[in-house]
């Protein structure tokens, strides 16, 4: 039987082991893609550390893929061996529970994700549900595609059904994997978008993005600095740093929206006086589903949004991952084969 390589972790805590298997093949509902990048995202410490519940080992993580179909199960017609396609986070859903019936795949009550539920991207092939599926326009790299199914997704989608308008002021907290990747879409898609940072020497860089404002946290206080524009319609919190998250409420305009995308270890406390008196909410928000995704590459495509990457080959897994969570890629890492 073919053979391929493989990244896994055999226990929580251990460390990644680049290993040999056999090349899986597809169920009657499932595809298999011939991996040609994969993204290395923070989520990967649930299974690195063992931390989602029921998770099973050994276990390949890896929910930023972008590749080629090479084989189809019996029953799928959706798809055909040599498209470009790409799988995030989203990694099946059962169709039967009530959220699916009425089209929040996102929300399934029995919900996969790809490299938890099962094996993932840090492998030179992947099987996946094919409802999983994602079309990856021609125009988008593997490795430009793979980061976008993540850290692309959740920014976009988030954003745009955030209720902000073309015109409406914006503000995005952070400038990292995911805050990058926010600020590009909030400009493309008309938002008045100011970035907050830690530091003057990031404005260049966030003015770059297409930021027509930056606000330096270390010297001067965000929200007030937001009120002084007329407060934000939406805060998009990037920056997994939950004090720095709840600082940013005052900083919402009327009916504004504190969407959190980033997971901080700790609760984010907030002064409810100050919902009320704005009409104010705070929203998580998650990936999405397939046609997310498939919407996030191509206004990305369109628009011309990437990610800023560094590339690892698959057998320096565990540098990337490493690097990664020390905070040193600039800004996504991805692995290529």
């Amino acid at each position: 039987m073919a053979r391929m390589k493989a990244v896994q972790a055999t226990r929580p805590g251990g460390e990644w082991e680049l290993v040999e298997r056999d090349i899986p093949h597809p169920a009657a509902h499932q595809v298999r893609i011939k991996v040609h990048a994969c993204g290395v995202c923070h989520s990967d410490m649930f299974v690195k550390e063992g931390h989602w519940p029921g998770l099973q080992f050994p276990r390949t993580p890896g929910h930023e893929i972008a590749g080629l179909i090479d084989e189809v199960g019996s029953a799928v017609s959706a798809w055909n061996r040599g498209q470009r396609v790409g799988v995030g986070w989203h990694g099946g859903h059962c169709g039967r529970c009530d959220l699916c019936r009425k089209g929040d795949f996102i929300l399934c009550r029995s919900g996969q994700v790809c490299g938890i539920s099962y094996d993932g991207g840090w492998a030179e092939y992947v099987v996946v549900p094919a409802e999983a599926v994602a079309s990856l326009p021609e125009s988008l790299a593997f490795e430009d595609a793979a980061p976008l199914l993540c850290a692309g997704i959740t920014t976009f989608n988030s954003l745009r059904n955030s209720g902000a308008k073309a015109g409406n002021l914006v503000a995005v907290q952070g400038i990292g994997g995911l805050g990058h990747l926010g600020i590009q879409y909030a400009s493309k898609l008309g938002f008045r978008t100011v970035a907050v940072g830690r530091g003057k020497d990031k404005e260049p860089l966030a003015r770059k993005l297409g930021a027509c404002g930056y606000i330096d946290a270390t010297t001067f206080n965000p929200a007030e600095e937001l009120q002084r524009l007329g407060g934000a319609r939406v805060i998009l919190a990037t920056a997994p740093d939950s004090h720095a998250i709840a600082s940013m409420v005052d900083g919402l305009g009327a009916n504004g929206t504190l969407l959190i995308v980033a997971a901080p270890g700790e609760p984010v406390l907030v002064n409810a006086i100050t919902l009320i008196g704005k009409r104010a909410s705070v929203q998580g928000w998650p990936s999405g589903t397939s046609k997310d995704s498939e919407d996030t590459l191509d206004f990305s495509a369109m628009t011309g949004v990437r990610a800023m990457i560094e590339r690892f080959p698959l057998a320096r897994a565990s540098e990337a991952y490493q690097q990664m969570m020390t905070g040193k890629v600039r800004f996504r890492a991805v692995l290529t084969m």
